[in-house]
């Protein structure tokens, strides 16, 4: 297709229909200002690139950046303590019972409820930043769809997306950064939450 004319022509890239001899980005209702050289002439140089002066952040990357840690500070908010007494200690099924009630506790069941939110924005969000990233000029995203791997190894897509964004328009890598000093912060705080409850059980257990 030369010369799309209506809205119903997804976004992408098109030869320029003012005969320039490159790409030229449609965003699905009406020519940009953005161009490329020709598909043919980019991929033979082995590399894609995005229209100069693209921007590389929008509000959705920074959602999904952020969001896969709001569930730490719930963390010292359960009182894990609580159930580690001297009677429990010395009862297995008061300690077996006092264990399930901390599973319905408030701050348990906020936590697994914040988390569940959070990750259904997160794919969301995802999808809204690949889309913005298309809208934008560039050319093949980091897919969304890698977002799903957040929920067995961690933020795959944020650091994923940096990489290839990078590659794309020279920048757009504080979005890996910002994810890297977040790992290290949880990472931070949950030791320290662990070394203090396990301090108080070795106090409860040596009374």
């Amino acid at each position: 297709m030369t010369n799309p004319t209506t809205p119903n022509v997804p976004a992408a890239w098109y030869p320029d229909p003012a005969g320039s001899g490159r790409q030229r980005w449609w965003d699905g209702t009406q020519w940009t200002e953005h161009f490329q050289d020709s598909y043919t002439a980019a991929a033979a140089g082995g590399e894609l690139k995005a229209p100069a002066g693209t921007k590389s952040y929008n509000v959705w990357i920074w959602l999904v950046t952020v969001l896969p840690f709001v569930t730490v500070p719930f963390l010292p908010l359960i009182d894990v303590g609580s159930a580690f007494t001297r009677e429990n200690l010395q009862n297995p099924e008061a300690m077996d019972r006092a264990q399930f009630e901390l599973l319905f506790s408030p701050a348990y069941i906020s936590l697994m409820l914040v988390g569940l939110l959070s990750t259904v924005l997160i794919i969301f969000f995802a999808y809204k930043d690949w889309s913005e990233l298309k809208k934008a000029g560039v050319p093949q995203p980091f897919h969304w769809a890698f977002v799903f791997l957040n929920l067995v190894i961690g933020p795959v897509y944020a650091i994923g997306r940096s990489v290839i964004v990078k590659r794309r328009t020279g920048h757009g890598s504080a979005v890996m950064w910002v994810t890297i000093a977040l790992i290290v912060l949880s990472i931070v705080v949950v030791v320290v939450w662990t070394v203090a409850l396990i301090s108080q059980i070795v106090e409860v257990a040596t009374l």
